[in-house]
């Protein structure tokens, strides 16, 4: 698996293209805005995209993710269905951060335990919730690699004080869940720069294992 950082709307998302390196066929994760930019950096790439996968449902990551799938046939698969609150007020929403959104149905949702896949690549699909009641993580085993959206950032989590956003869900969900797939982990976060499960355990503020500790 190949993967290549986008950062789109006035948010910096990092939408990332991802691809199977034996087929060159891939998916968009988190498209959430500047379709041109992103249309582009597809033609140049030379990857086949099959489908959108999404994270969770806030306006910098899927915003504009159903007016992308329509215009090039693609289905989208994501976040789980929790999400749908936010999903439903993506055209309220989208003004507040100068977007112009649409709303969409998914054509699946993801619950944990589910896979996703394109090409020869397959992901597990695990849910985190916390920053959203719907969000989902997606990991690939094989190269020890995750696309954690707005979950965990390096030297940072995910905010909780959106409406159905909750603290003890999210830590949570990372100690839980994502810790135990190893600190030699890479992730892609939805904002900033990529890190490991293990940078974070030793020196994220919040969630790291002296953090934690001390309670």
């Amino acid at each position: 698996m190949r993967a290549a950082i986008i950062p789109v709307t006035a948010f910096e998302q990092n939408c990332s293209l991802v691809w199977c390196s034996k087929t060159k066929r891939g998916a968009l994760v988190d498209p959430g805005g500047d379709l041109d930019k992103l249309k582009d950096a597809i033609a140049r790439s030379g990857v086949t995209v099959e489908k959108i996968l999404l994270t969770h449902g806030h306006a910098d990551h899927c915003g504009q993710a159903g007016m992308l799938a329509k215009e090039l046939g693609l289905p989208i698969e994501g976040p789980h269905e929790d999400d749908r609150f936010w999903i439903s007020r993506l055209e309220d929403d989208g003004p507040r951060f100068q977007m112009h959104c649409e709303i969409f149905e998914p054509d699946r949702w993801l619950k944990d335990g589910d896979t996703v896949s394109f090409g020869e690549v397959e992901m597990e699909v695990i849910h985190c919730p916390g920053h959203t009641p719907g969000h989902v993580v997606f990991f690939h085993r094989p190269t020890k690699f995750a696309f954690v959206g707005d979950v965990l950032f390096a030297g940072s989590i995910g905010r909780t004080d959106f409406p159905m956003g909750n603290h003890q869900d999210l830590l949570d969900a990372i100690t839980g869940k994502l810790w135990p797939l190893g600190d030699e982990v890479t992730f892609v976060p939805g904002h900033g720069q990529p890190s490991t499960f293990g940078q974070e355990r030793k020196t994220n503020a919040f969630v790291s294992d002296a953090a934690l500790a001390r309670g």
